[in-house]
């Protein structure tokens, strides 16, 4: 991920604050537009005009400017001189810094212990994460501010005049505010390799996160300084256009940093998926720069807020987006179901994103010069709109993040009852409930949000909820006549989950249709089948079911012996088959009831026929009738006991080929005439 994506959209995030501070700060650009201003129909032509001029009287003002600093200068020595010359005022700068820095090194000498105890501390969860980056931007913090302390408490100790003090103050100010950037992008870039690097907010390579840090840093630091020295100058006296000529060659500046950034940013190698790249984008994102410049000139506010805002808001949110899943990120030894998110790690990322939107929306109404205050006591349709909106998007922001919040723990909750290894039968029926319910409840509770949030949104926008109610309740009453058939399966649906009467993962048949239930819908069931066909069937349509995945099965068969077996020897082997299967550690937990046998069923043409049976659990029987199978068939060869089958015995010793084929008729036949038992699985 690159850290802020399209160039297009790069620059006009950066560049719509600094712009609009540039041309307050050179006081008295043309008037600010408001809103009742861009309503006017000759808008932009008003705007053109003024531009016009304006820009006349700046073209005018360029041979002045020798004059106008050589006013300024003449303003400064005046005021040095009765500070004690330049030397002197000099000389007080820099004991300011001098103990400016010493502050900070004491602040950074008294917080060294503390620095190496985290450095050596283990990071086991995302809590020690964000406590180390907590206390390490709160060590950098307390420096600076010692180092502001310190400049600026020598700074108003000295009893300067009141000119130099504030050009002192704006050019400090301008210093403290390049330190407090660069060091809130060190700490969300960290550009330097070791294992701080774990630490970074956002994920970027270490080249790329030094250029970030290099060019966002003087772009800051150009802005901050050009600011300053503007104030400065006001102060000793430029006249009001020279400020303002000032000031648009230094928006100049700005954009020519945010053009080589936009040409320089590192970008990901083109591939053979993504295509050879093109430079459209960087050229589009440049044009973009030179004419929000231009807007700025020309006065256009409304138009420049409202541009600067839908375009740095997506970028603002994809950027906190991507941070806080890499702050939030578990750590390798984080304990906590696989595949589950952290309800914390939503809601940062949520939160987050409400308040960079809720920013967003004040740096608009900070632009078009709306007092959102004043307008609360205000009745007009304009008032009542702005107010509306703000409620409806607070409502909206409120019910996007209960949602995300309801839906980790949901889906959290689906994670942990797929896991239902090791369970006793108890926890995995109720996991399989869960499983069964979860994802329904989850689909209604989102209609339901949805639905109250929608009504809530549009009765704060002063539209009456009421009518809509009725007309809903009408047309869903049309609809429910129309959709009959819609309609059972739902209210179906619901009764089958009422009765429990399947889960999924359970084994059901209903009518033609059999198959583990993969999945619910609010007005069908998946079914899958052993062979792998995919049922969907309306609950309308499912009629009786029968559930073969609940509690135990009972698993009866029976087996023949030869007249001349010892019945009682057969008895007695199968017994103790069963009482091995019960003792195998892997079948024991599967068997309920051991194999046993239940008797003489009856006495055939050729067999005596013996009935056994055992309980298992649901879908396990069919592994342990198999290994019971093999175990019999091998007990009975030991110990002499003979299965029964069908046959014939011809007279007389001369076997002719027609007496052999009248023998295989016959037996064919006695094999057709015999019932076939049914098969368990």
């Amino acid at each position: 991920m690159t850290l802020i994506g399209q160039p297009l959209r790069l620059i006009a995030a950066a560049m719509s604050t600094l712009f609009a501070i540039a041309g307050t700060a050179a006081a008295q650009t043309p008037a600010t537009a408001t809103a009742t201003d861009a309503a006017s129909p000759h808008y932009l032509a008003d705007r053109l005009a003024a531009f016009r001029d304006h820009s006349a009287a700046l073209i005018e003002q360029v041979p002045k400017l020798p004059s106008d600093f050589s006013k300024v200068a003449a303003s400064f020595a005046t005021a040095a001189e009765g500070h004690g010359g330049v030397g002197r005022v000099v000389l007080g700068i820099i004991l300011c810094l001098v103990a400016g820095l010493a502050v900070e090194w004491l602040v950074r000498r008294g917080a060294a212990r503390l620095r190496v105890r985290l450095q050596t501390a283990a990071i086991r969860n995302v809590g020690d994460r964000l406590k180390r980056i907590g206390v390490e931007t709160g060590i950098e913090a307390a420096a600076l501010l010692g180092f502001a302390v310190g400049t600026l408490g020598v700074l108003l100790w000295h009893n300067w005049p009141v000119v130099l003090r504030e050009s002192g103050i704006s050019l400090l100010l301008a210093l403290l505010g390049l330190r407090l950037a660069l060091l809130m992008l060190t700490v969300v870039l960290r550009p330097h390799d070791g294992a701080a690097r774990s630490l970074a907010v956002i994920e970027l390579a270490v080249p790329a996160a030094r250029f970030w840090l290099h060019y966002l840093g003087g772009f800051v630091g150009w802005f901050l300084f050009g600011w300053a020295v503007i104030q400065a100058l006001r102060v000793l006296g430029m006249p009001k256009p020279g400020l303002q000529l000032l000031a648009y060659l230094m928006g100049i500046g700005l954009v020519a940093i945010a053009v080589a950034i936009i040409w320089r940013r590192p970008v990901p190698a083109p591939t053979a998926e993504s295509g050879p790249g093109s430079n459209a984008g960087r050229w589009m994102a440049s044009i973009l720069a030179v004419a929000m410049w231009l807007i700025w000139t020309v006065s256009a506010m409304m138009i420049f807020w409202f541009l600067v805002v839908a375009i740095a808001l997506p970028i603002a949110i994809r950027v906190g987006h991507e941070a806080a899943r890499h702050v939030m990120r578990p750590v390798d030894n984080d304990d906590g179901t696989q595949g589950t998110v952290s309800v914390a790690s939503v809601f940062v990322e949520q939160g987050l994103r409400a308040a960079i939107i809720v920013g967003g929306i004040w740096v608009l109404l900070w632009g078009w010069n709306l007092d959102v205050g004043a307008l609360t006591g205000q009745e007009t349709g304009f008032s009542r709109l702005v107010r509306g909106g703000l409620h409806a998007l607070i409502i909206l922001l409120a019910a996007d993040l209960a949602w995300s919040l309801l839906k980790a723990l949901a889906d959290n909750a689906l994670v942990r009852a797929q896991a239902a290894e090791g369970l006793d039968a108890e926890e995995t029926r109720r996991r399989g409930r869960i499983r069964t319910l979860l994802p329904i409840g989850r689909n209604i509770l989102f209609v339901v949000l949805v639905v109250m949030a929608g009504l809530m949104a549009l009765a704060s926008l002063g539209v009456e909820i009421g009518p809509l109610i009725a007309s809903a309740s009408v047309v869903g009453v049309a609809i429910g006549f129309g959709a009959q058939t819609i309609v059972r399966d739902i209210i179906s649906g619901v009764f089958y989950m009422l009765d429990d009467a399947f889960r999924v993962g359970e084994y059901i048949q209903s009518g033609s249709y059999k198959g583990n239930v993969e999945s619910f819908s609010l007005r069908s069931v998946k079914l899958r089948h052993q062979r792998g066909p995919l049922f969907t069937i309306p609950f309308g349509t499912l009629g009786a079911v029968q559930n073969m995945s609940r509690d135990w099965v009972m698993v009866k068969d029976q087996i023949r012996i030869t007249y001349d077996s010892d019945v009682d020897k057969a008895k007695k082997l199968i017994k103790q088959i069963g009482l091995e299967l019960a003792a195998d550690p892997e079948l024991a937990p599967k068997i309920l009831q051991p194999l046993k046998m239940q008797g003489i069923e009856q006495f055939g043409e050729y067999s005596i026929d013996i009935r056994m049976k055992m309980q298992t659990k649901p879908g396990e029987q069919f592994v342990i009738r198999r290994r019971a199978n093999a175990m019999i068939k091998k007990a009975f060869d030991e110990n002499g006991i003979k299965f029964a089958f069908p046959t014939v015995q011809l007279a007389g010793g001369n076997k002719s080929d027609g007496d052999a084929a009248d023998a295989e008729a016959a037996i064919a036949a006695q094999q057709m005439m015999k019932p076939k038992p049914k098969a368990a699985e």
